[in-house]
């Protein structure tokens, strides 16, 4: 594997880690909203750091309020549906569900880019919806299907798919790293309202600055760093192998497991991912 790819997937596995990192601090009593918020905290520290240090930071004003949008739906309510997912329903179920953003892409692309709805991209979309219901309907060992598990980790994969619509347009002007300077510590201020403040041990502290560290502003920048060089279709789907070692991981260390018609659906959801952008390469 060349040294993009390997940067590519080294990103993959931090990001892999993201949901047992969060269970683990869900599991020491502190709320889902709070977790959400310290990651975006401390990341966004790392990243004014950087971009402060490396004079990258730098926004237009005219730019600003497309900035702020952003913030509130990719930082503010990503993060904060991703970790509810985990608490409602699992690390495993609330990873898969977050690869059904593709297929948001392509409903969000139409609508709002003006791309076509092709055959190949509606069954795409089909696809990705018939691996949904099989999860929904399979369960599985440690793993809870219920409406809030499903809306939360479906509402976080939304999320997630804007990052492929804000990026088609910012990536052009502006470096990642003067990107999440602005957009983290705007996500945070999204959050404070609603966190109620816990109190935390050393090594709930040490779990939330692996989140921010490792899972956010690391991973962040070796997915970037790979994708300067090589196609980032390529890229997207070398960092598919999240869902396989957060789900590898989740299994290790808090026994959850798919059922066998969650792991079929499972695979549809992936594989619609990998067809997604297979279809943007072309």
């Amino acid at each position: 594997m060349g040294r993009p790819y390997f940067l590519i997937a080294s990103a993959a596995v931090l990001w892999g880690l993201l949901g047992v990192l969060s269970k683990g601090v869900l599991e020491a009593g502190v709320s889902p909203l709070e977790i959400a918020f310290w990651r975006a905290v401390l990341a966004g520290g790392l990243f004014l750091l950087h971009a402060a240090l490396s004079r990258q930071l730098r926004l237009a004003r005219r730019d600003l309020p497309l900035f702020i949008g952003f913030a509130l739906v990719g930082v503010t309510t990503f993060y904060a549906a991703f970790v509810l997912a985990v608490a409602a329903g699992g690390v495993s179920l609330a990873t898969v569900l977050l690869y059904a953003a593709p297929a948001f892409v392509v409903l969000a692309a139409w609508l709002l880019l003006g791309e076509p709805l092709t055959g190949q991209k509606l069954a795409l979309v089909g696809l990705a919806t018939l691996g949904i219901t099989l999860v929904a309907q399979g369960g599985g060992q440690g793993i809870t299907v219920t409406p809030a598990s499903l809306g939360w980790g479906l509402l976080a994969g939304l999320c997630y798919a804007s990052y492929y619509i804000f990026g088609k347009w910012v990536l052009g002007r502006y470096t990642p790293v003067a990107i999440y300077a602005v957009v983290l510590p705007i996500g945070a201020l999204g959050l404070w309202p609603l966190v109620t403040f816990s109190h935390k041990s050393s090594t709930v502290w040490g779990l939330l600055l692996a989140i921010a560290f490792l899972s956010t502003y690391l991973a962040y920048l070796l997915y970037y760093t790979g994708l300067q060089h090589t196609e980032a279709s390529r890229g997207v789907l070398i960092a598919t192998i999240e869902p396989v070692v957060a789900a590898g991981l989740a299994a290790l260390l808090f026994g959850e497991r798919l059922g066998w018609w969650g792991l079929a659906g499972a695979m549809l959801v992936v594989s619609a991912s990998v067809l997604a952008n297979t279809l943007r390469r072309r």
